[in-house]
């Protein structure tokens, strides 16, 4: 394979990180953390902020300011993703200390504990990927697609070159935006379709028929989006089924009640959300420990090199493009923030506590960089993770003797300090990864992801604060599902009632998938998520598949045309997830504005006077894929 050579050479110095990009960074940082914050407290689930950052900064640095710099641009998107990461990270485990809080009587923690916890996940997520950047970001460039940190350099490089690619990008922005903003602002037609089968009891198909998963599907291409839908069909019509078939009156941890009444009340999301996620986080902590095993040797290779620099004072390299924050400098730091998580006592952690963060943070952040170079940040399960070191950290803190409150808040921190590490560095894979295509100089982007965590960590606790205090969390205004699943594992382990056996179905499921080959790490995603969010991607990499299918005897003008299409589609298909993620993150915006004592959000919804519902979203979601082939069609080679 030929060497790689990014948009801005190594010899060409551009200005980067400025106190320009910082404050912008640092702002984005703030408002997509809190929106992101309150998105997921409310739907349990949030959405990537690169690219919507970068396209802000482009229109802040480029079109305001009159600034022309493509890494300053690069900076601020590294910060401002930063907030939203950090937020998923937190806002997955972190409500249950306040849950607890006001069913034992103690005291909600406080605002300091908080922000301590965010910023010590945050900055262990960014020096535990630093080291992995050459492993997984230069060695693996052909192999790992990381979507959104390609999509994110396809927005950033066509805002510089402008003219038709520019248009190709902003053309499926646009679109996507309005799209976004029909189907979840106004709410013409649901997002979510959703079928279950009656002939095929506990079945249950649907898509989540959205621009942004369309787009990651043909950037990642069909191979991806067939494992991940194997996943999910194993889940939604093999396990599930098998559940109404054979459970009958039984009763299954954490249900209360028995699994045909689970499925009469709560139908296929009852089965899923009470089992199946069960199986999943079984499924996904043994893909993640075989992925890291059959990785160890490219790991320890990484290492090696890395530890080369011990004891170096300044850059590792004179090439800007290799340059990067001195090792000795990272592992003093890991130090340091391992002996504070054991001796600050506003964070509920002992020894043992710290050494587990240790050890599981540096594991899962090394799964979490290299998953999302598969299905990118916003599909990145980091509850799944958290779930993962909840049952084996509770196991050990009730081994030891730590129960009660102060064993569940101690399993929370270290499950939230891991979620926030695996949710950061993610995010920080995919922005190496845009930085590496555009040309960025590693250690300012490595700077940058320190400023942003510190920004987010701060902020964060007083957007949890607000929040709690305005409705309480595991209200109807703030379910927080995912902290609500969390709290009820521990508790489940500590009272004995954790369903093992669900656990070691998953753990099955992944070996044998292992044994014949299928990519376990991608399958066992496609098993934990819900399949309404694999067939979109499916859809995506099959119109991929259509268009850069080779033909018999293809002469080099149609190898030309075809590759010149399929570029086109990924232009097309990175303006696609730009355009949701920023309608995504201003509807967020609006459900906090409150007007008259309504949130904005519910003034502009229509649907309580017109709807078309499941038929109108399958038939927008067609048109969407309409506009896709046409646009990647129309692109003639040159």
């Amino acid at each position: 394979m030929e060497t790689f050579k990014p948009f801005i050479p190594a010899e060409k110095k551009l200005p980067e990180l400025t106190v320009t990009s910082i404050i912008t960074g640092v702002i984005l940082a703030i408002v997509f953390g809190a929106a992101n914050a309150y998105l997921g407290l409310r739907v349990g689930m949030t959405v990537s902020a690169s690219i919507p950052a970068a396209v802000i900064s482009m229109g802040v640095i480029r079109m305001i300011l009159k600034r022309d710099s493509i890494l300053e641009n690069n900076i601020v998107q590294t910060i401002g993703s930063a907030g939203e990461s950090l937020a998923a990270g937190a806002i997955f485990t972190l409500p249950a200390l306040f849950m607890w809080a006001t069913e034992f009587g103690e005291k909600t923690p406080s605002l300091f504990t908080i922000t301590l916890i965010a910023l010590i996940g945050g900055l262990l997520g960014v020096f535990f990927m630093i080291p992995l950047r050459h492993a997984l970001i230069v060695k693996e460039h052909g192999t790992l697609p990381y979507p959104e940190g390609q999509a994110c350099s396809e927005v950033l490089i066509a805002g510089e070159e402008g003219g038709k690619k520019a248009g190709i990008v902003f053309k499926g922005l646009g679109i996507a935006a309005l799209y976004k903003f029909i189907a979840d602002g106004l709410k013409l037609f649901p997002s979510e379709v959703d079928y279950s089968i009656g002939a095929y009891k506990g079945s249950g198909i649907g898509g989540d028929v959205l621009p942004a998963l369309l787009g990651v599907g043909y950037i990642c291409g069909p191979r991806v989006g067939a494992v991940l839908t194997a996943g999910g069909f194993m889940a939604w019509f093999v396990l599930m089924p098998l559940f109404v078939l054979l459970g009958g009156s039984t009763v299954i941890f954490p249900a209360t009640v028995s699994i045909s009444e689970v499925f009469e009340n709560g139908g296929t999301w009852g089965l899923w959300s009470n089992y199946i996620r069960y199986v999943g986080a079984g499924a996904l902590a043994t893909a993640g420990i075989i992925s890291l095993i059959k990785n160890l040797p490219l790991i320890a290779k990484t290492f090696a090199q890395a530890f080369k620099s011990f004891g170096s004072k300044g850059e590792t390299t004179n090439d800007r493009l290799s340059s990067e924050l001195p090792m000795n400098i990272i592992m003093i730091i890991i130090g340091v923030l391992a002996i504070a998580l054991w001796l600050i006592p506003s964070i509920p952690v002992n020894f043992l506590g710290a050494i587990i963060i240790i050890i599981f943070g540096f594991f899962f952040a090394t799964v979490s960089s290299r998953m999302v170079g598969i299905v990118g940040s916003s599909n990145n399960p980091v509850s799944g993770m958290a779930i993962a070191t909840l049952l084996i950290s509770t196991i050990i803190l009730k081994a030891t003797g730590k129960v009660g409150f102060a064993g569940m808040t101690s399993a929370i921190a270290i499950g939230s300090i891991i979620c926030i590490i695996a949710a950061i560095a993610g995010d920080t894979s995919q922005d190496l990864k845009t930085g590496y295509i555009v040309g960025s100089t590693p250690k300012a982007q490595q700077i940058g992801e320190v400023v942003g965590v510190v920004i987010s960590a701060i902020t964060i606790g007083g957007v949890l604060y607000l929040l709690n205090a305005a409705w309480g969390y595991g209200s109807s205004e703030l379910p927080a599902p995912q902290a609500t699943l969390m709290k009820l594992v521990v508790e489940g382990i500590m009272s004995g009632n954790l369903p093992w056996n669900l656990v070691f179905v998953g753990v099955a499921i992944t070996i044998t998938a292992e044994l014949i080959q299928i990519p376990s790490l991608v399958f066992a995603i496609g098993l934990y998520l819900p399949i309404h969010l694999s067939l979109p991607i499916l859809v995506g990499g099959l119109v991929r598949w259509f268009f850069e299918r080779k033909k018999n005897n293809e002469t080099e003008e149609q190898a030309n045309a075809r590759e010149a299409k399929v570029e086109a589609g990924v232009l097309y298909s990175s303006g696609l997830i730009a355009g949701e993620g920023i309608v995504g993150i201003l509807l967020a915006v609006f459900a906090v504005i409150k007007v008259g004592g309504n949130s904005l959000g519910d003034i502009i919804n229509i649907s309580r006077f017109v709807s078309l519902g499941n038929i109108g979203g399958i038939l927008f979601f067609a048109l969407l894929i309409v506009t896709m082939c046409l646009i990647t069609r129309e692109k003639k080679s040159k």
